[in-house]
């Protein structure tokens, strides 16, 4: 087996862990550079005492939190480099003396090893595992190591959870989830092959409807194993994540949201997502904040508040430009096309499964002709955009993990010969955040394997859970 510093996928994310960590570092050095320069250029204006502190605690704390993050990044790759990766059965737990816990279920199937994520919630969120969720893991339960979603594209590090009440509070609440008698996972035994995109006519996707020799069935992506993947995941966000006490009446109420107008009725910019996938909100706020500031230079404020402002100014300026140019080059290319295959008069109707990839988050929408049976194979792949809101990611996605979806598009092709497909259930459309991708290929082959990972062909045994170690 090969190491696990050694799959193309992980080396590559340490590699972009290590670059952040180094670009905050560099980020905090210039914020006390500049502290320097405004107490060297302006050492007796009252403004400069202030200014100067401020740019120095900011500084300060962005060096240590890139500091903190390189020498993580190097312990990830001492570990990495010395181990090999494990599928594991995985749960994410809360708890009320750790933020964010996951338990994971050791390789001989009679342990369970509750596990603290150490990484902000906005990095942990998209890789949450679900109920019927998989980890890959590297390390020592008792020091710790690296999580990872199947695939190792996004690292996390993990710590054993240190307090023994809080270990047997987490253990029992994953033993009751029944986790000890999930199905074994086929390993990562092998390197992943690199994708290759062959420029050219694409072939036409081949659908097979025979039933699979008897011994692919655990591995097969039939329709009958996705579905039943995707019924596993599609639960509440209360039996995803145990909360210790059940949240108030006031609190589990959710505001139904305005639905947004149909782009097939209307211009796009008055459709509420794809203003948000061109990105007219930056635009706006970076307008907003000019206004502002010039507004406020106009009220002829002394001298120091009018520094203030100058530098204010110069960050609004640049995030108009920013935001300006991302308008124009991305923002309004992609709704465009978007929008014309949403009206394209050809439509096409599949059968659908609904996962999310667990490296990410992104919905992804698994299409299968609209006739034969659960043992008919994938005919292509569409990754979506979350049409929720940042709370909510998943708001208005289809309620249901299995359906019928109707597909518009196929005028906006790439280089490679992908096309521009949006989805369809029932009135709502639902975005793409990629092209529509046949199943055929590694890259497509790399997702189904990260949507539902192959079970190994022996079960693992449903022992009583034993106790777990102690650090």
């Amino acid at each position: 087996m090969a190491r696990a510093l050694e799959l193309p996928g992980t080396a590559q994310a340490l590699d972009r862990y290590g670059r952040r960590a180094g670009g905050v570092m560099v980020g905090g050095g210039l914020v006390c550079a500049l502290a320097a320069g405004v107490a060297l250029v302006s050492p007796g204006e009252p403004w400069t005492g202030d200014l100067v502190g401020a740019l120095v605690a900011v500084g300060v704390l962005t060096l240590a939190a890139g500091a903190a993050s390189w020498a993580l990044a190097r312990r990830m790759r001492r570990v990495l480099g010395s181990g090999t990766w494990s599928a594991l059965p995985a749960l994410s737990v809360r708890s009320l003396r750790t933020t964010e816990a996951v338990v994971l279920r050791s390789p001989a199937g009679d342990e369970l090893w509750p596990l603290e994520v150490a990484a902000m919630r906005q990095r942990y969120e998209p890789l949450r595992p679900g109920p019927d969720g998989v980890m890959w893991w590297c390390g020592d339960p008792a020091r710790g190591g690296v999580l990872a979603p199947p695939g190792g594209g996004a690292l996390l590090w993990a710590r054993p959870v240190r307090h023994r009440r809080a270990r047997r509070r987490i253990v029992e609440q994953a033993e009751r989830t029944g986790i000890l008698g999930r199905a074994a996972l086929a390993q990562p035994q092998e390197r992943p092959e690199p994708d290759r995109h062959v420029r050219g006519p694409v072939p036409a996707p081949r659908v097979s409807l025979v039933k699979p020799p008897e011994s692919d069935v655990s591995g097969a992506p039939t329709y009958e194993r996705l579905a039943a993947h995707a019924a596993r995941q599609a639960v509440t966000q209360s039996q995803t994540r145990m909360q210790p006490q059940p949240q108030p009446q006031s609190q589990a109420r959710t505001r139904a949201r305005r639905p947004e107008a149909d782009v097939r009725e209307v211009a796009w910019w008055r459709v509420r997502s794809l203003r948000r996938v061109a990105g007219v909100g930056r635009l706006l706020g970076a307008l907003a904040l000019c206004a502002a500031t010039l507004a406020a230079v106009l009220l002829r404020l002394d001298g120091g508040s009018l520094m203030k402002l100058f530098v204010l100014a110069i960050v609004g300026v640049a995030a108009l430009a920013v935001a300006g140019y991302q308008l124009v080059t991305g923002g309004l290319p992609a709704v465009r096309s978007m929008a014309r295959a949403a009206r394209s008069p050809v439509l096409v109707l599949r059968r659908y499964v609904l996962l999310h990839d667990p490296q990410n988050g992104v919905p992804v929408l698994v299409l299968f002709p609209d006739h034969g049976g659960g043992h008919a194979l994938p005919e292509g792949l569409l990754s979506l955009l979350p049409p929720g809101t940042a709370k909510d990611p998943r708001r208005g996605l289809p309620p249901e993990p299995t359906g019928t979806v109707e597909l518009r598009g196929w005028r906006d092709f790439s280089p490679e010969g992908l096309a521009v497909v949006v989805a369809r259930v029932g009135e709502r459309a639902l975005w793409p955040a990629e092209l529509y991708r046949p199943s055929s290929g590694a890259a497509s082959a790399a997702l189904l394997a990260r949507l539902a990972p192959p079970q190994a062909p022996a079960q693992t045994s449903t022992s009583s859970l034993s106790k777990p170690r102690i650090t």
